[in-house]
Order: structure tokens, then sequence, then C-alpha cells
């Protein structure tokens, strides 16, 4: 797994060796990761002793063809995903989830990898005022991050249309659950209101997004590993679309704060209104999230009140701005 040391990459790795996949129990699993801000190994504390760690670049061709060969499936976690930081500085961004892909799709065809799966987001789209995207609608990214993402996207498509390179692609909303690195909205929140410190709230709090619980994400991933067609893009929808005052009322009440500790700041530049994701497709391949909202939201809350020693040296890196 390319980035298996993030939030939603380590997610997938403590599942598969837990047993939580049928069928896959036992499988011998590598972790690539250039362990970068968001790159933890402690993510994988639990698991260590039963995956084999490289750290290393997916921009790294040379380290890819010593890696790749032998693997069965490969999936791609890594990518530059915070959307605040792509408008202060983009070129990363297009590095590892541009050239990175393109490096990683080279590499899983010339090994002969024979499955395949690109992780990637709802923000590809733009914004949608009404109704929800199915696979087929055009790409009108608005952010760098998201400009990154859907080439990535292309490049992968690509390969699979002019090499039949096996590679499928997932496109996914919000995440949020344990081990979210504290720059994303949901961790920035709660760690800053546990400390009785306040949070910010860009512009008029109206934007929507389709919410889903990390292990939602991880079961749609794996459900297009086992039973998607390669060439093909799966939605994997969440279980709550929420304007950013309804997660903001969920988060206060959740720690028992008042609006008081909101701050109004002005609006993210370029600040998509709305995502939403249709996902019959996945659907229709048996797929269906597990994790309401409000139970995936209080067993994340219990978690990050429960390991301030994870978080706590990560939020002091961190700048207090707004993130979605």
């Amino acid at each position: 797994m390319a980035g298996g040391a993030g939030f939603i990459g380590s997610h997938y790795v403590r599942e598969l060796v837990a047993g939580a996949y049928a069928g896959w129990q036992g499988c011998e699993v590598t972790v690539l990761d250039s362990l970068t801000y968001a790159g933890n190994l402690a993510n994988l504390a639990e698991v260590r002793d039963a995956v084999t760690f490289v750290r290393g670049d997916i921009c790294d061709g040379r380290l890819l063809a010593e890696v790749l060969p032998g693997h069965d499936v490969v999936l791609n976690f890594a990518a530059e995903t915070h959307v605040d930081r792509s408008i202060a500085d983009s070129a990363e961004f297009l590095r590892t989830n541009v050239q990175g892909v393109q490096s990683l799709m080279q590499a899983c065809l010339t090994a002969g990898v024979p499955t395949i799966v690109q992780v990637s987001t709802d923000e590809v789209y733009g914004s949608i005022e009404a109704g929800s995207w199915s696979e087929d609608a055009p790409l009108a990214p608005n952010s760098p991050y998201a400009a990154a993402k859907a080439g990535g996207d292309l490049i992968a498509l690509a390969y699979a249309r002019t090499y039949g390179l096996p590679v499928r692609i997932t496109r996914c909303g919000n995440n949020y659950g344990p081990y979210q690195f504290p720059e994303k909205v949901i961790p920035l929140f709660l760690t800053r209101l546990m400390d009785g410190r306040s949070v910010p709230l860009y512009g008029d709090g109206r934007n929507v997004r389709d919410w889903i619980h990390v292990a939602d994400h991880c079961r749609g991933i794996q459900t297009v590993v086992e039973r998607g067609a390669p060439g093909e893009v799966y939605h994997i929808a969440g279980t709550a679309e929420l304007t950013n005052l309804e997660l903001t009322q969920h988060l206060l009440d959740a720690v028992g704060g008042s609006w008081d500790a909101v701050e109004r700041v002005p609006d993210r530049k370029g600040h998509d209104r709305r995502y939403s994701l249709s996902d019959a497709k996945l659907r229709a391949l048996g797929y269906a999230p597990r994790v309401p909202f409000a139970d995936g939201l209080a067993e994340t809350v219990a978690w990050y009140r429960a390991n301030r020693h994870w978080w706590e040296p990560l939020r002091k890196q961190l700048d207090a701005v707004p993130h979605d």
C-alpha cells in the first residue's frame, strides 16, 4: 500500500491485518510511505510486526521497481490532501498527486500487478448545486489539490485505456475517524475545543460536505479490490450530508461547547459550495455503509479524548486556521 501510514491507508492496513475482510486473513502486506508530516508510524503501531514497512516516495521509480514485483494488489493512498496547503503552495501536490501516480502506474505496468486501486476524492468534480454526481460526471476541479487529484485520476485511466493496466479508481467524500491528522476539520475542532480554545469557521458556514467514517470508506475500497472492473470509477458515498454549521453544532454538542467558542473567519479562496456522490454503482456490487454518523462521531470523540498523547504533538505543528 502506497501511503499506508496516513489516516485512511493505515486504517485499511489495520483492518486487513485484523482479518476484517473475509478471505484475506494472513496475506502479506507491504506499506510504502515517505512519512511526510501527515504520515506516522504510530498509526501502524498495533500491526507493525505484521507488515513490511518501506520508507520511500512513489515518485522514486527505481525503488518501486524493487518493491512491486510479486505483489497481487497495489492500492494508492499516497497523496497531498489538504486544500489550504495546496492554495498556499501547490508544487508538492502536483509532484505527489500527478507525477507520483504516473510513476506508480508505470511501475505496476512493468511489474505486471494484476489489481491496482487509485484512491481519489469527490473534489475532482468541483461543486454541485443539487442532486448527486454519477461516475461519468465531467471533472471540474476548483482548488489546486482537486486539480492535482483529477490529473492523477486521468493518468491512471490513460494507463488503463492505453496499456490495459488493471486499475480502478474510487472517489469518496469527507472522511472522519481515529488517527486523522489534526489539520482536518473534525479533529481540529475536537482537539481545540477539548482544550477550551476557539475554533475557526469559514464564511457563512453553509458549505455542504458528505461525511463517511473511514471504516466504511475502506470497506468500499475492499469491495472494489474484490469485485470492481478494471478501468472503472466507483463512488463511495457517506452517511451524512451536513453544512459546516450543522457539523460545528454536532462537534460543540459532543464536547459540551458553545457557539462562543466559534470564530468566524473569511471564506477560503475558491471554496466549493456542495459535494454529493451517487454510489449506486458500488452498491450494485454489494456494498453499503454501516456506520451511522452519530455513532461514528461518538466513537471518534471518545478516541481523541483517550489519545491525547497521539494528537497533542501533531497539533503543535499547525497554524490556527480552518480546515475542510
